[in-house]
């Protein structure tokens, strides 16, 4: 609890935000194991019939809304957003930087966080953005937990959930209300090097090049359609302190172009379940 204590009072949180007990544990690996167990067992898992439109009837709408604006000289609706986070909330705060700069038109619209001693949600209060946050001492499973975040995402008008350093899988409560349009971004170059631990697997494989991969959730870890990648160099004789620092740099660039390639209504999942980039 200590430990807790001193992150809440480093993000300037107040104390009420210190649970008896976190809901959001920081052991990714054994959720990992739970779903995959997951995968292999479909009779394991609670099924929810898709409830909404798919990212490509959104996409469409959108392109279709973008061309009739420009022709008006209008302006396009800004995209809303949930944004999901564990940590610091790096990748929030570059998404926060690019729309207060007018380079991303993009609103986001609830930041829900998996730990209530989460920095990231500091960053979120900053700028003005709902927040909210869950523990373990009033949602016990993780399904019941989703379900009050899909409820609360939905009322906020989400039309797209973006997992920012979300360190937890998302289940059919959220994936069915928003199919395809669960965005992730991930540490390394998908396929490859899949995980909690992407960039220390990659580092202690002795890579020289690796990267950072942005692609819809599903219900299976890092299986999900990309959307994009870019690759990071490993020069020689850094270590992996420095390797994380050169793939948040690209996180930070790659996040919001992603999301505003979303908000242009550009991006369409083929039945081949690739992702094709449509021109400008």
């Amino acid at each position: 609890m200590d430990e807790h204590r001193e992150e809440i009072e480093a993000a300037d949180l107040p104390p009420e935000a210190l649970p008896r007990d976190f809901f959001f544990s920081s052991d990714v690996d054994s959720e990992l194991a739970r779903a995959m167990a997951e995968a292999g067992n479909p009779a394991a898992r609670r099924v929810v019939a898709p409830l909404a439109p798919g990212n490509n009837e959104i996409q469409r709408a959108r392109h279709e809304a973008r061309a009739a604006a420009a022709q008006d000289g209008a302006q396009l609706a800004p995209l809303k957003i949930g944004v999901l986070i564990s940590g610091s909330g790096t990748n929030l705060q570059a998404l926060i930087d690019r729309i207060a700069a007018g380079e991303l038109n993009a609103e986001i619209v609830l930041v829900v966080s998996s730990r209530p001693s989460a920095a990231g949600l500091k960053r979120a209060a900053d700028a003005g953005i709902q927040t909210l946050a869950l523990s373990k001492e009033l949602y016990a499973d993780p399904w019941d937990a989703d379900e009050v975040i899909a409820t609360e995402l939905e009322r906020a008008g989400a039309e797209y959930i973006v997992m920012a350093g979300y360190m937890r899988k998302v289940h059919e409560p959220l994936l069915a209300l928003w199919p395809d349009r669960v965005v992730n971004i991930h540490p390394a170059l998908l396929p490859s090097f899949q995980g909690a631990h992407g960039i220390q697997d990659a580092f202690d494989r002795g890579v020289k090049v690796t990267g950072v991969t942005v692609h819809f959730a599903n219900a299976v870890y890092d299986q999900g359609p990309i959307i994009a990648q870019e690759a990071v160099r490993v020069e020689e004789g850094w270590s992996v302190d420095e390797l994380e620092a050169a793939i948040h740099k690209v996180e930070h660039r790659l996040y919001p172009h992603v999301v505003q390639l979303l908000a242009d209504g550009r991006v369409q999942v083929n039945d081949d379940r690739t992702v094709s980039v449509l021109p400008e």
